[in-house]
């Protein structure tokens, strides 16, 4: 007789969500190191989301912690991988990822590259190599350098090519830009401090450390049971939508996991045994968390935290999300920051808002008020919500 797949509720799910991903005051960390492990990969797209993330789950929040991590540690390595998406992740998890997503993404943007140089410019593999060996000998002169500087000491990477040729946005940027981005995905080269503070998208570039090579399937197994402790219970869909795979890889990689099948809401899916049992219902908890998040951005399928209504609201049209108002392992609403610097947040939803969320919801503001200070963002994604928030007029 076939066991009876275990039944796991959105209840249970959110439970899990809003303590594994530290969404509580009693749950909050002490260091970003802390905050990676249990979140798997921060989204750096933006690069204030990776400081808005951990000042979202961190007991104290601070750039300056923030900031040794990434760049006086190096505890947290930026890397193109999944999806073909920037993120920050534990350098203890740089080989996993490397291995199971970012070759894949780096060979794709060699071969684009290869193909505009071959094109636009007429050159081969050859003078690309001899270009690449060029940065590298700077940075190893210089120690770090930023993009102009490099195109200084590199006249090759001076030369131009056409984006979208014959549209309203044509443009005719310098190879820089490419050139770096393929040896910063080949994990060859990698961003340093920003030129400006931390809401700065421009970075210095340095040599990367060499990390050891794994085997493909080996490293999609561990990343598929380190997504699934992070983000499990989940569905195939999800992993394979969260890591880029196909199907086939996915499904691979899952099965060299010690997940078991269960039943979720959303249909079937997979859990850690550890994941089986109910979590103790967590303290009540609200969290204003930014664009692109990892909470938001971690599963496929999005209605067990997520009332599709209120989609169009909270992601744009390419299914970036925009800044989330979160009450116990749900989204019920947005937030944004004013130029002014007001932090102003609207609810999509009474349902279960009492005054105990209401005031939760305003000591969170406070807390990133106070962690803005004088700076001002607002997310390379607009979103119709974050966009309404925005403007100085809104009610």
């Amino acid at each position: 007789m076939t066991p009876k797949r275990p039944k796991i509720t959105d209840e249970h799910r959110r439970g899990r969500l809003t303590v594994h991903h530290r969404l509580t005051p009693a749950t909050r960390a002490a260091t970003p190191e802390h905050v990676a492990d249990a979140l798997l990969a921060l989204h750096a797209t933006d690069a204030t989301t990776v400081h808005l993330s951990l000042a979202a789950r961190l007991t104290t929040p601070s750039v300056a912690e923030a900031e040794r991590a990434l760049y006086t540690d190096r505890t947290l390595v930026r890397m193109l991988c999944m999806r073909r998406t920037m993120f920050v992740v534990p350098r203890a998890l740089a080989p996993v990822i490397d291995a199971s997503t970012a070759r894949t993404v780096a060979a794709r943007e060699r071969q684009s590259l290869l193909k505009v140089l071959a094109a636009q410019l007429g050159h081969d593999a050859r003078w690309l190599s001899a270009t690449e060996r060029d940065v590298l000998a700077a940075l190893e002169e210089h120690g770090e350098a930023s993009a102009a500087q490099l195109a200084d000491a590199v006249p090759q990477l001076r030369e131009r090519i056409v984006v979208a040729p014959g549209k309203p946005y044509e443009a005719r940027p310098r190879l820089t830009s490419r050139v770096l981005s393929v040896l910063a995905a080949e994990g060859r080269i990698r961003r340093g401090r920003p030129l400006g503070t931390w809401l700065s998208s421009q970075f210095r570039w340095t040599i990367a450390e060499p990390h050891p090579e794994l085997p493909a399937d080996q490293a999609r197994a561990e990343l598929a049971t380190a997504y699934l402790t992070a983000f499990g219970p989940a569905t195939t869909e999800d992993l394979r939508w969260w890591t880029g795979w196909t199907l086939t890889d996915t499904r691979k990689a899952l099965a060299r996991t010690h997940a078991v099948d269960a039943d979720l809401t959303c249909g079937a899916g997979h859990a850690l045994p550890a994941h089986l049992d109910a979590p103790t219902a967590p303290e009540p908890a609200a969290a204003l968390l930014p664009a692109l998040d990892p909470t938001p951005m971690g599963w496929r399928h999005r209605d067990w935290y997520l009332d599709p209504a209120h989609r169009p609201e909270l992601f744009d049209p390419y299914g970036n999300v925009g800044p989330t108002l979160w009450w116990n392992g749900r989204i019920v609403g947005g937030w944004a920051q004013r130029p002014d610097g007001e932090i102003v947040t609207h609810l999509l939803t009474d349902a279960g808002i009492g005054h105990d969320a209401r005031q939760a919801i305003a000591t969170e503001t406070a807390r990133l008020t106070a962690f803005f200070g004088d700076a001002r963002t607002r997310p390379s994604f607009r979103t119709p919500l974050e966009q309404r928030l925005t403007a100085q007029d809104d009610a």
